[in-house]
């Protein structure tokens, strides 16, 4: 396969289909012509601002059109894009920003405060563009309309892009350390984008729907490359409801459906609605993940809706390592498909020695092709070289391989919760939580949900003279870390677990899940705005 890059994808739609729609964001339309001379317009706009080749641009929006032209206008003038999750503040969103080394960041006027409240720790930052009405001045860090930053011209820059050029930089949760930037290409995007549409076998007349945030490589690459790569059109809804779904699949005329697997559940179990029933038959691919057969058999049953298991298995920096391609048989239940060309993949014990199949042990791989993974981590090449240990790159995740080769994920090494798709790092939540006056120690952790996903829990050592209340501290924590991130579950303790060498014994505490002395928040009735 040709290397590619995505300012050369998106050319190729323009000049094969300008005036076929590109973007729908509820209603709110664009062709592939619209969006190239949109994101020409904003790139031109980024060097007349000073971004040059190479530079880093940080943004943070909402699922709306900025999000994506935003992005391609970045590429066009020769930079990198590094999308923030719009539920950072704090701590959480200083140490990415600065760390990605943006002197631009690209923004909802909402969100600029957020970057105003921390600018002694963002030393690098020198301008915010903000999407709407931007706040009034009096910051070291100058604000301006974003709209302040098209120009007229919306001609094609003669920057040219390589398809090992970084395109983007997307952050994973720090487990042992800070969150770490992947380096990904712009082949890298691409071939993501090529691997998702070909699994659902997309084509020009197919409509991808989605509700993921544009902050993710999912939604970036699996849809909106994907879509692209088909010269497809994509659905963008702004934000996951359950009532809104069925009424904008029929409004979009979607075919196809990416979800996460508690979002299907959910759906599965909503009341029959007229939009339901008027869209019977009307998807002929879902795709979620994790995806319980039960679940599955309702979308089929219900909704007329084929519904597939992410059959796969990748990560942000290799995707995808393992998978199942059209007309391959499905295999055992429970498994994640096979390598496919892109990867060479083993499972090795802790020696990094290879284990026999149905042996669980570590998944390792390594590419068979240039630019089709991650570069590295950005400026942390000791855990670069840490995670290619003997050439190898080490998921950190456990896996097996049957006698016949398919490929099964067995659990997270590392230790990190997902929740809702949200990757947390419980590094980073438990330096929030060890702010707090009346705390000694804690442990984040997870406790499996009756959704098979995550849920946040905090076990805490609180000091013999505090009052404080498992409620009061969730209620702490609501300003201090991402909304998905706010724990479902807090527990008190005299003393957490621990090994030998002091360290908490977090195996134990996950194993031991909600007790009698668990904190429930919703139980409690706690909200909050999720934003």
């Amino acid at each position: 396969m040709q290397q590619d890059t995505i300012n050369d994808m998106l050319a190729r739609a323009v000049a094969a289909a300008p005036d076929r729609i590109f973007l729908d964001f509820t209603g709110d339309t664009y062709t592939y012509g619209e969006v190239d001379r949109l994101s020409n317009a904003l790139a031109h706009g980024l060097v007349r601002a000073g971004v040059k080749p190479g530079d880093t641009v940080a943004t943070m929006f909402d699922n709306n059109v900025d999000a994506v032209v935003s992005w391609f206008a970045i590429n066009k003038a020769g930079a990198i894009s590094a999308p923030a999750n719009t539920a950072f503040r704090g701590s959480f969103l200083s140490s990415q920003i600065d760390d990605c080394r943006a002197r631009i960041v690209l923004a909802e006027a909402e969100y600029a405060d957020r970057f105003l409240a921390v600018e002694n720790e963002l030393p690098r930052v020198e301008k915010i563009f903000a999407r709407g009405a931007p706040s009034a001045g009096g910051s070291r860090i100058d604000v301006a309309p974003l709209d302040s930053l098209r120009v007229q011209n919306t001609g094609p820059l003669d920057i040219p892009a390589t398809p090992d050029q970084l395109a983007m930089l997307v952050y994973t949760s720090g487990t042992t350390g800070r969150s770490k930037g992947c380096m990904i290409s712009h082949n890298c995007a691409c071939n993501l984008g090529w691997h998702a549409a070909t699994a659902r076998e997309l084509n020009p007349s197919d409509v991808l729907w989605t509700a993921l945030p544009l902050f993710h490589l999912n939604a970036i690459g699996s849809s909106v490359l994907a879509a692209m790569a088909a010269q497809a059109r994509v659905a963008i809804f702004p934000r996951f409801s359950v009532s809104q779904f069925w009424p904008d699949i029929e409004r979009s005329g979607a075919t196809c459906v990416s979800l996460l697997g508690s979002m299907a559940s959910l759906i599965a179990e909503a009341p029959d609605s007229e939009a339901q029933k008027r869209s019977y038959g009307q998807i002929r691919h879902m795709q979620a993940a994790p995806l319980a057969e039960p679940v599955a058999a309702k979308w089929r049953e219900r909704f007329g809706a084929p519904a597939y298991g992410a059959a796969a298995y990748g990560m942000t920096e290799a995707a995808t390592i393992c998978g199942r391609r059209p007309g391959d048989p499905y295999g055992p239940p429970g498994n994640s498909g096979r390598p496919g060309e892109d990867f060479e993949v083993r499972i090795f014990d802790e020696n990094d020695f290879e284990v026999p199949p149905g042996v669980p042990g570590e998944i390792v791989c390594r590419p068979r092709r240039p630019n089709i993974m991650f570069s590295g981590y950005w400026h942390q090449p000791e855990a670069t070289v840490k995670a290619w240990r003997n050439l190898w790159f080490h998921t950190g995740d456990l896996g097996r391989f049957d006698t016949e080769g398919w490929f099964y994920f067995v659990d997270r090494k590392k230790d990190y919760i997902r929740r809702r798709g949200e990757n947390i790092s419980t590094h980073e939540m438990e330096s929030v939580f060890r702010q707090h006056p009346a705390i000694r120690d804690v442990a984040v952790h997870s406790v499996i949900s009756p959704l098979g996903e995550d849920e946040v829990k905090v076990t805490a050592e609180v000091a013999s003279e505090s009052a404080l209340t498992e409620e009061e501290l969730c209620r702490w924590s609501i300003d201090r870390v991402p909304y998905f991130a706010v724990p479902l579950y807090v527990e008190f303790r005299e003393s957490l677990p621990r090994g030998e060498t002091g360290k908490v014994l977090k195996d134990q505490l996950r194993s031991e899940g909600r007790t009698s002395a668990t904190w429930d928040r919703e139980a409690a009735g706690v909200t909050f705005n999720r934003r």
